[in-house]
């Protein structure tokens, strides 16, 4: 799969607020990944722009921020097009909070669905997997953890909902996302 890794998760949160960000690393994160699976170009830097816009009123990040921004982007790329069919949400690590856990999730989910607007993409006609996933994504972007249940169980359905948000994702960057040139070998004769 792929030799980039996504940053972890407390140094971003470090670096995006270093550099007077307001948005968190699952936001940033599912920001991207909502403007490739939208069909955001993978071949230039034009996802910078619409980041800076929406995350800070067009102005550009710091050195660090971008940086971080660009391996999470190339990240992407790199896992939304292998065809192992899967790939990692920049979410806090296991030891955080469940409650911080699922907020991140809902974060992701809803910065992931502003992110396939920036991407351009038009839901006239879209196909009944594809409809079926963006519903459940709405769904899943309002998720909250009642304390008073038993946590255990909340966890255990945290990660299948996690799992499903992966399968919802890689069902529209399929219909939707740019996928890399390749170059075809010269037929020989």
């Amino acid at each position: 799969m792929s030799e980039i890794t996504l940053p972890e998760y407390q140094s971003v949160t470090t670096e995006l607020q270093k550099a007077s960000l307001s948005v968190t690393p699952a936001e940033m994160h599912g920001l991207l990944a909502g403007m490739l699976s939208g069909g955001v170009s993978i071949e230039d830097k034009s996802w910078q722009s619409l980041i800076f816009d929406y995350t800070n009123e067009g102005m550009g990040w710091s050195d660090n921020a971008l940086r971080i921004a660009t391996t999470s982007f190339s990240a992407l790329v790199s896992e939304l097009t292998s065809s192992e069919m899967t790939f990692t949400l920049m979410l806090p690590a296991e030891k955080a909070s469940l409650v911080e856990q699922a907020d991140a999730l809902s974060e992701w989910v809803s910065h992931f669905i502003s992110g396939l607007g920036l991407g351009g993409i038009s839901l006239k006609d879209v196909a009944e997997d594809v409809k079926e996933a963006l519903n459940d994504l709405e769904e899943i972007s309002k998720l909250g953890i009642d304390e008073d249940d038993d946590l255990e169980e909340q966890a255990d359905l945290l990660q299948q909902v996690i799992e499903h948000v992966k399968a919802c994702v890689l069902t529209i960057h399929a219909e939707y996302g740019i996928k890399p040139k390749t170059e075809k070998a010269p037929t020989l004769h």
